[in-house]
Formats: structure tokens, C-alpha cells, sequence
């Protein structure tokens, strides 16, 4: 059988199911180059357009996490189980810091490649670079591994060895509107997880105003892909839909965020949507891993890490693993940047908070730099929101929507500006609202 790149798309610009033959010669000319620019560009507006079958999407992404190494564990004698959680990203969303150290506490063994931020949401790694010293790109897959086995937790980067083919393929989605697909959202997320060597996965799912899909139906769709292509891999994989209409932590920002990590594991400083959250990921890594044999024993076990300071020291010795500073929980107010305004912003009139733009306060941060508009972009980790309000409370002169963390007036007047018109303010009480909206596991697809 003779394989042409333009055949293969032509196939799929005609609606036709692509072979495991097909898939898998596209994906290796991906990686080896023999296939160009044009023709990625190509063949994903072919399948943004006539879409793919589950048997479709489940060879893409094996294709794809095959394109590199994956990762082997079984060298290593762990014993527990490989588990890891992913989010479709959202603004104040720092449960990666926070669940890897709590899972490791309780047994698992976390692998967590993440990666940056994207748009208006913020990336678990700009976050860990807002620490000193920490390398989000380990030495080699070895010293990865030996992490993980050491620690319990490694939160690191894509390395070029993992799902090769991904990164190129991105890239050229990036430029040609065809990233909102969810066959290729799904081999895109999945062929990174997957090339972890998971025994479990938990995917995050954010839907409302600061979420990546816009819709909700949308959400369910990119769940209902990843849990049926990722068990179609053989990986165990779940997937909760969680609420993203307001900013998850009580903090947006780099340096901001990883103070409210620290401070939640401490037990300083618990935000209570971002514990709801947390906790139901966690606990759901625990089930499907079989940590926990139901979602009560889980709760306790992942309280108890949190209560006895067990979370707090493995995220500590994470740190020290990865090249930050030994004594960074202890002292991380001195090692985190500070910006030269901290300062509050007030509602224009009092009133009870009736909504919240998300994805405008997201790009509130990202415009006084502390996200990127241009992939070359560097970043300001002091700058910020914290304090952030909540829905239904009421916001006056004894309660500001948020404190700014900025650099200069200019970028202070123009957060300011941007919170205010982001928050809504009305005299209607506000119920309080579900956190996680719905859990998806295989059965419920298949």
C-alpha cells in the first residue's frame, strides 16, 4: 500500500475514516519532517471540519504519544500507583500545586508534565518559575523519574523526548484556527499524559466565563473525548466538569498563586471553592488508582495529609528536588517577588456581586505581564490579583473586589479599570454555586 501525505488528506477532507496506517504514517512524517508545514495545515483543517471517530482519535493519539520516548516505571519497583490530573486551564487555577504533594502524601506516584500559560489562562510551570532556583526542565527523563520516586511528586515541562510530534503539530494548529477541535485538543492533551506511563488519569474540565471551550456542551464534549480516546489507550482515565464563571483560588497571578498554594497547605489560608475542587480531583485520583476504595475514605485520607502537614513537606522537598530553596515553605514570603503597588480596587457602587468576567480578569493579568500576548514574551511574576471577591458577597468601602499587584500607575489605572467593568454589582442575593458540576467515567460513554 502506498501512503501519500496529500492522499491521506484528501481522505479526510472527504469525510472518509482514516486506518491505523494512514494515522500513523502522517504522525511519523510529523516528526521526521517528511511531511510539511502546508500539509499539517492541511490535514487539520480537513479533520477540523469532518471531525473523527472514536477509533479514529484513539489511533492519533496513540500515534502521537508513540512519536517519542514513554516513559517505563516498572524499573523503578514504586509501590504505588502512576497517576496524574490535567486541566483544560482557567484563571487562578493552582490545584496542580496544590493536589500532586497531596496525592504523593496519600500513596500515588504523580509525574505532572504541565505546561504554560495559554490566552487569558494562567500555566502551572510560569508559576513554579516564580520560584527560585526551581528548574521546570529536569536534567534528563532519569533524574525525572528518580523525583518522582524519591518525592511521591515532579511537576515539570515538556521535554523534546516526550510526544515529539505534538509540538509541531501545535504550532501550526496555533496559526491556522484549527486548535478549537476536539479530536485534536484531545490528541494533543492525551499524547503528553499518556506518554507519562499513567496507571490513572483524572481530567479537569473547566466550563463558564473563564474556561477554554466556550460552552458548556462544549466542556462535556472535550470530556466525553478524553475519557473515551484515553481508556481507549489503556490508561484509566475520569473526568470532572468543575466551574470556572468565577477565578478559582482567591489570587491571579504567578508569585501570587504560589503564596496561596503554600499558604493552603499550611492550612493558613483555604479558599473554599478551591478546596472543593481540589479535594474532588484528588479523591478521584484515589478511587481510580485504587488509593481508596470510596469517596469518603478518600476525603479523609486527603484531609488528613492536608491537617498533619504531610502535603505541606512533600511539596517542600519537591521544591528542593527541583532546585529551589530547601527552606522555601517555611520562608516562601522572602523568596517570591513582590510588585511595587499592592493596592486595593473598590466596586464603583456597593452592592452584592452578581458575576464575574473571568476570562477578563485573566487578561487583566496578562496585560500588566504576568502572561504572555507573543510566545517570545517574558514574564513579571510579582504582578497580580489577590483577595479576589466571590460571587454573592457584598462589595463596598470595607470590601474591595481585589488587591492589584502592579508595578506602576499606569498598570494599576488600567486593572482597575478592567476589574471593575469585569465584576457586576446588583442588589439581588446570589445562591451559592455547584463547583463541580459533573463527573464522566468510560462507562457513561460507552
Amino acid at each position: 500500500m502506498i501512503l501519500l501525505p496529500q492522499e491521506i488528506i484528501r481522505n479526510k477532507r472527504d469525510g472518509k475514516t482514516l486506518s491505523r496506517q494512514e494515522i500513523d504514517f502522517f504522525i511519523k512524517g510529523i516528526t521526521n519532517n517528511s511531511v510539511t508545514e502546508s500539509q499539517i495545515a492541511a490535514f487539520a483543517m480537513a479533520v477540523y471540519f469532518q471531525d473523527m471517530n472514536m477509533d479514529e482519535r484513539v489511533l492519533l493519539v496513540s500515534a502521537m504519544r508513540d512519536s517519542g520516548q514513554v516513559i517505563n516505571w516498572q524499573s523503578l519497583n514504586l509501590d504505588g500507583p502512576v497517576i496524574d490530573k490535567h486541566s483544560t486551564g482557567g484563571v487562578g487555577d493552582v490545584t496542580s500545586l496544590i493536589l500532586g504533594p497531596m496525592v504523593a502524601a496519600c500513596g500515588g506516584y504523580v509525574p505532572m508534565i504541565s505546561g504554560r500559560g495559554l490566552g487569558h489562562t494562567g500555566g502551572t510551570l510560569d508559576k513554579l518559575d516564580a520560584i527560585p532556583g526551581y528548574k521546570t526542565t529536569p536534567d534528563s527523563l532519569d533524574h525525572f523519574r528518580k523525583i518522582v520516586k524519591q518525592v511521591g511528586v515532579a511537576i515539570i515541562g515538556q521535554t523534546g523526548d516526550l510526544a515529539p510530534a505534538d509540538k509541531r503539530f501545535y504550532a501550526t494548529r496555533d496559526i491556522t484556527a484549527t486548535v478549537e477541535s476536539i479530536p485534536l485538543i484531545t490528541a494533543s492533551i492525551l499524547s503528553k499524559k499518556l506518554a507519562a506511563g499513567l496507571d490513572a488519569l483524572v481530567m479537569d474540565v473547566k466550563a463558564g466565563s473563564g474556561a477554554f471551550m466556550p460552552t458548556f456542551e462544549q466542556s462535556e464534549a472535550l470530556a466525553n473525548s478524553i475519557v473515551g480516546v484515553a481508556n481507549g489507550a489503556g490508561c484509566k482515565t475520569s473526568a470532572l466538569i468543575t466551574n470556572m464563571d468565577q477565578v478559582l483560588a482567591s489570587s491571579a497571578g504567578n508569585a501570587v498563586e504560589v503564596r496561596e498554594a503554600v499558604r493552603f497547605l499550611k492550612g493558613e489560608n483555604v479558599n473554599p471553592r478551591l478546596h472543593e475542587v481540589t479535594i474532588a480531583l484528588c479523591a478521584e485520583m484515589l478511587l481510580l488508582s485504587g488509593l481508596a476504595a470510596d469517596i469518603k475514605e478518600a476525603r479523609t485520607k486527603l484531609q488528613t495529609v492536608l491537617d498533619n502537614g504531610k502535603a505541606a513537606e512533600v511539596f517542600a522537598r519537591m521544591v528542593s528536588a527541583l532546585g529551589g530553596p530547601a527552606d522555601f515553605v517555611e520562608n516562601h514570603d522572602n523568596y517570591l517577588q513582590k510588585s511595587a503597588i499592592i493596592r486595593p480596587v473598590y466596586a464603583p457602587h456597593s452592592g452584592i456581586v452578581q458575576s464575574m468576567d473571568t476570562r477578563a480578569l485573566g487578561m487583566a493579568v496578562v496585560s500588566m505581564g504576568g502572561g504572555r500576548l507573543r510566545p517570545s514574551d517574558s514574564i513579571d511574576y510579582a504582578v497580580g490579583l489577590s483577595a479576589i471577591i466571590s460571587l454573592g458577597e457584598p462589595a463596598g468601602p470595607e470590601k474591595p473586589l481585589a488587591m492589584i499587584h502592579a508595578q506602576n500607575e499606569a498598570q494599576f489605572s488600567e486593572a482597575q479599570h478592567t476589574i471593575q467593568s469585569a465584576i457586576i454589582c446588583g442588589t439581588d442575593s446570589v445562591q451559592a454555586q455547584t463547583q463541580v458540576y459533573r463527573r464522566i467515567r468510560v462507562q457513561d460513554i460507552f
